[in-house]
């Protein structure tokens, strides 16, 4: 497999000897400073790609291998084929992305946010620190700070009882962090967080959208990418739900095993494929990776390989580290380079460390949340160990 590295570009304060120096020769990367909906021009992709691949004399060589992410507007998500001009402006993205050699793309479908969580400075036992999502500071946040309509239904009396309680250990400071971190924008964004106006008029455009027609959306906007994929030699891979359940009162598709059967059996054609990400469907205890990389193992394209720790009340986890949360990483490795070795070199699966622990240096250095290099450092040496200890031993 081909050890991939996600980068934000050149002012993210990772540069791409940190890439070279960490062992990854495959670069994950998007044009995060184009606004989403808007195109993506062939000569701003190629400037990016020209940037990661002109080596200098006696440096390693890398390549731009995959786009994570075009991001899809959200009236596509709420209205599906109806959003045509928004739908014709990702395929001119992904056109662009072809032309400069790039074949495969990275996406989500979830709606108003990415991946959600509640504090990311959580501290270990060994001092580093990791990103969490706490169920009751959640929920603390959508009673009391977001208010969204509908939200009493939603939850019980014991978890209001604990969201008060937490809310009286978080204080106001402590639950605006909370709210500041759940409304921010997407990772590598420049954009700043959604005021709460902002961010409860986005929710209520959703009103009277449930699961069913959230996924029949999200297969019409396959019907319509997929044919020029495939015609452009693109791989379109899916991201899944993070947490992988329904969230903000808004329905989730892209959670588990038979969501992805769906998608497959609607639209089967071979571009239409899988991100693997084995930190978001191992929040699922329902989830079993293995046999979900086995069933759909020539779907993936492109793998996120990270852990996480799902704590006592089993809504609440943690980043881990990438060998030691609830995913047996060995066994998932396992299926993956039994997979990958199948494939012709060139199809070879790219894949990242995701989600790395603050540690050492990171601690006092600036990073996207969830990126610190020399958490994904150790992730990436871990896996590698993992990985060539297999392929040596099978």
């Amino acid at each position: 497999m081909r050890e991939g590295w996600r980068w934000f570009g050149p002012d993210a304060g990772v540069s791409l000897d940190d890439v070279r120096q960490a062992g990854a020769t495959d670069i994950v990367s998007a044009l995060h400073h184009v606004p989403i909906g808007d195109v993506w021009t062939e000569a701003e992709v190629a400037k990016r790609k020209n940037l990661i691949e002109d080596t200098p004399a006696g440096r390693t060589p890398l390549r731009w291998s995959v786009v994570e992410s075009i991001p899809i507007p959200d009236r596509v998500k709420r209205e599906g084929k109806a959003a045509k001009d928004d739908i014709d402006a990702w395929i001119a993205s992904m056109e662009a992305v072809a032309r400069c050699d790039i074949s495969t793309i990275c996406y989500n479908f979830m709606p108003v946010v990415d991946w959600t969580r509640t504090q990311i400075d959580y501290e270990t036992a060994t001092g580093s620190t990791a990103m969490r999502f706490d169920h009751r500071a959640f929920a603390a946040f959508e009673l009391f700070v977001l208010r969204r309509e509908g939200v009493e239904d939603d939850y019980s009396d014991a978890d209001k009882r604990e969201a008060a309680a937490k809310r009286e250990e978080l204080g106001d400071d402590g639950l605006a962090e909370v709210a500041r971190i759940v409304t921010s924008a997407l990772p590598g964004s420049t954009s700043d967080a959604l005021s709460l106006p902002a961010f409860r008029k986005r929710l209520k455009a959703y009103a009277g959208i449930d699961a069913a027609r959230l996924r029949q959306h999200l297969i019409e906007f396959l019907e319509a990418v997929t044919p020029a994929a495939e015609s452009l030699g693109v791989k379109l891979t899916l991201h899944p739900d993070d947490p992988p359940r329904p969230l903000l009162g808004l329905p989730r598709v892209a959670s588990t095993e038979a969501d992805y059967a769906a998608l497959f059996e609607a639209v089967p054609s071979m571009a239409n494929g899988m991100c693997f990400c084995t930190g978001s469907l191992g929040v699922r205890p329902d989830n079993n990776l293995v046999a979900i990389l086995k069933r759909f193992g020539p779907r993936i394209h492109f793998a996120h390989l990270r852990a996480t720790k799902r704590e006592e009340d089993n809504r609440s986890f943690h980043e881990a580290a990438h060998l030691d949360g609830d995913v047996d990483m060995i066994e998932v490795i396992r299926a993956l380079v039994a997979e990958d070795r199948m494939r012709a070199p060139a199809n070879s699966i790219v894949f990242r460390p995701d989600h790395g622990q603050r540690m050492l240096t990171d601690l006092t250095r600036a990073s996207a949340p969830g990126y610190p290099p020399v958490g994904r450092l150790r992730g990436l040496a871990e896996l590698r160990g993992v990985i060539r200890t297999i392929e040596r031993l099978t």
